[in-house]
């Protein structure tokens, strides 16, 4: 029998449940919580890992999450111009605050609060992408397309 999850990486498993998804969270005992320590585990190419990154909405205090292609940086103008907002820094309190994840593990899924979802443009190039899970060492496979249902987040070029 396989060992239990983590208690942020059930959360993650339960949400993806909850919306009729099947995907299966796995764990690792070594680090995901680059794109780089990701693609190691699983066995695949960094740009097919869709790294979470949360800002705030510098006037609405709000979260933003932009969810890039592991080898894409995003282009923080850019997305202010999505939002029609001015973005703010998103420390690690205020992560954890608004979805309840850790930095490193902020899922696509299962956060506290409704956000604002912007996804990467280039990752529905591939046919499967892997995505956090909870916690620094927990990921899911999945299609861009389910990441797109799953979140109902907008796609865009964000870098």
């Amino acid at each position: 029998m396989a060992d239990p999850l983590h208690p942020s990486a059930q959360k993650v498993q339960d949400a993806l449940k909850e919306r009729g998804f099947q995907n299966q969270v796995f764990e690792f005992q070594s680090p995901t919580r680059t794109s780089g320590e990701a693609a190691q585990a699983v066995g695949c190419q960094v740009d097919q890992i869709a790294k979470s990154i949360v800002f705030r909405g510098k006037q609405t205090d709000q979260p933003i999450l932009v969810i890039a292609s592991g080898i894409n940086r995003v282009n923080e103008k850019r997305i202010e111009e999505l939002i029609s907002e001015p973005l703010g820094k998103a420390d690690a309190n205020y992560v954890r605050l608004k979805t309840g994840f850790v930095i490193g593990g902020v899922p696509p899924v299962g956060h506290l609060e409704k956000m604002t979802i912007l996804i990467d443009e280039d990752l529905l190039k591939h046919k499967e992408i892997w995505a956090a899970a909870g916690t620094p060492h927990a990921v899911f496979k999945l299609t861009p397309s389910d990441l797109v249902k799953m979140t109902g987040g907008r796609v865009a070029s964000i870098k």
